[in-house]
């Protein structure tokens, strides 16, 4: 039988190799430009906020569109079809207009640093050390993920051992945050959108051409994949109004809105614009691009699922591998180096994003705040490469780690519930009840962990106390970290002293005057150039695609 390595060998040429290496003269030339930049800690965290939002509106959107995005979403596509959609339409698009609507004039107008700071500003020392903690080791693990797929394309591509082919790809990504920061890695990220867009765009077009087109696809694939609702394969309930509630509750609530709300991978950059408006359209543009991304990474994994010999014909492929398939199968000379190029983007601009979040929070919410305090500025800065370094090398470790999971859906679905859901719960509560107290805050995100973790732990073994298919699990224990987060918050708020008022402006929405969180110079703009107008379009293309895909 052919091994997995020689199946996925991709049969490049000179003109392909040529590409690809174009590709990364440009993205350490961009490292290299930006390091003229730095001369801060905050110039290299937080690109001096100085960016204009259409620059960190793809910047927001390409950081999300690494390895979980490209790789794990069409995985996502071979097993559920259309049910993936929600993902996108369900998942992301709707808590990124309350990111950018309701959240980001506190996040900006605040003037914190990352996301951890304004824990710390609103709770106290004990909620800021419990989500730095947990965010920086979910960025090294979630590092590892990109990591690993990035050196499944170089191992595809090149046939270099997974060790070699590790230590290659990270050598890459470290060589240009450490030089530029996050300005180096915002405009790689602008960069690698458009070449992640011109890799998979030809290869769902090439796809949808030779099965046949669109119509023709949907009768080849099995039924429940060409419907989005009610996805109870995806939820793992069997009943169809379980299913729907599982989803718009437990992906759509408190998974999404914890990810894209909290999570300061995402936050970062629109921290990075040049303004207060262009902070709160950052995540908005973001979304009008998210709507249209499904096309071009889920429909890729519904045609590998009926064209490669692989899936068809009972092979035992990972579904992982969907694209590399496609790619393998598809391409001729030259588009196939445009695709190698792009998936190699999307799996760097993912490591780059985790790991140059990383680096913030170690650095100011770790190292500053707890370990060494009150040093010049550029001691801070020398910590943040050295914690990018740092970073690099514990990604090789974790990168074994998800090399263990056939779906990294799975994985990283498990990981947000842990972190990010019970953050959000307690992110919600503290931006809008100003009576809750510090110890609520650290006290509700720690009971909030505990509970996804041991509900997630009854899943395990081989005869398990919990059983969900699909990713029934991960919404489940997500759901039960947000409310137990929330019971205890309340709980604990009602036995101890809340913050006077003075200390809460900036942070809790009635104490903070309205001028603190909103750009006068904004109403004088159009429609299309206003915040909510453009929220309130993206809302209402969701709703229109739910409606023809369901």
């Amino acid at each position: 039988m052919e091994t997995a390595q020689n199946v996925l060998r991709l049969d490049a040429s000179w003109v392909d190799y040529a590409l690809v290496a174009l590709f990364f003269i440009f993205v350490l030339g961009i490292g290299w430009a930006a390091k003229r930049r730095v001369s801060s800690s905050i110039d290299f965290f937080l690109s001096g906020r100085g960016l204009p939002a259409w620059v960190t509106g793809l910047a927001f959107v390409a950081a999300n569109l690494g390895a979980v995005e490209i790789i794990g979403m069409s995985a996502n596509g071979v097993e559920y079809g259309l049910q993936t959609m929600h993902y996108f339409w369900i998942g992301a698009v709707p808590a990124m207009i309350f990111l950018g609507i309701v959240m980001m004039p506190f996040y900006y107008g605040s003037k914190v640093r990352s996301v951890p700071e304004f824990m710390r500003r609103r709770f106290g020392n004990g909620a800021h050390l419990v989500n730095a903690v947990s965010f920086a080791v979910a960025q090294l693990l979630i590092a590892g993920v990109n990591l690993v797929l990035l050196a499944k394309v170089v191992n595809a591509l090149l046939g270099w051992p997974l060790w070699v082919t590790l230590i290659v790809a990270a050598l890459i990504v470290l060589s240009y945050i450490t030089l530029g920061g996050l300005s180096a890695s915002i405009y790689t990220e602008v960069l690698q959108f458009f070449v992640i867009v011109a890799a998979l765009a030809p290869l769902t077009i090439i796809g949808l051409n030779r099965v046949g087109g669109w119509g023709a696809l949907k009768e080849q694939v099995q039924d429940f994949q060409n419907h989005a609702w009610p996805a109870q394969e995806l939820s793992g309930f069997s009943s169809p109004v379980f299913s729907v509630i599982g989803i718009v509750l437990g992906l759509g609530f408190v998974l999404s809105f914890g990810y894209w709300t909290t999570n300061f991978v995402e936050v970062q950059r629109a921290m990075a614009s040049d303004s207060i408006s262009a902070a709160r359209k950052t995540p908005i543009i973001g979304a009008f691009v998210k709507l249209f991304v499904p096309f071009i990474v889920i429909v890729p994994g519904m045609i590998a699922g009926v064209i490669v010999a692989a899936y068809s014909e009972g092979g035992d492929a990972a579904p992982n591998d969907a694209i590399l398939y496609l790619m393998r199968d598809l391409l001729p000379t030259g588009l196939l180096g445009v695709a190698i190029a792009g998936l190699l983007a999307s799996f760097m601009a993912g490591m780059a994003a985790n790991i140059s979040a990383f680096n913030t929070v170690f650095s100011y919410d770790l190292w500053q705040a707890y370990v060494v305090k009150d040093r010049e500025d550029g001691y801070y800065l020398t910590v943040g490469r050295w914690a990018t370094v740092g970073a690099t090398v514990i990604a090789v470790g974790t990168a074994l780690i998800a090399n263990n999971f056939g779906n990294v859906m799975d994985y990283l679905q498990t990981l947000f519930g842990f972190f990010n859901a019970p953050l959000f719960a307690t992110f919600l509560l503290g931006m809008f009840w100003k009576r809750m107290t510090p110890h609520a805050g650290w006290s509700g995100l720690v009971a909030g962990t505990a509970a996804a973790i041991i509900f997630w732990a009854l899943s395990l073994g081989e005869d398990p106390l919990v059983n969900l298919p699909g990713q029934g699990t991960a919404f489940v224990a997500a759901g039960l970290a947000f409310a137990v987060d929330i019971l205890v918050s309340v709980i604990v708020t009602s036995f101890t002293a809340p913050k006077p008022d003075k200390e809460l402006v900036g942070f809790v929405k009635s104490v903070t005057p309205k001028a603190m969180l909103e750009d006068p110079e904004e109403k004088k703009l159009p429609w299309y150039r206003r915040t909510v107008p453009l929220g309130m379009l993206a809302l209402a293309i969701t709703v229109i695609l739910n409606i023809i895909f369901h």
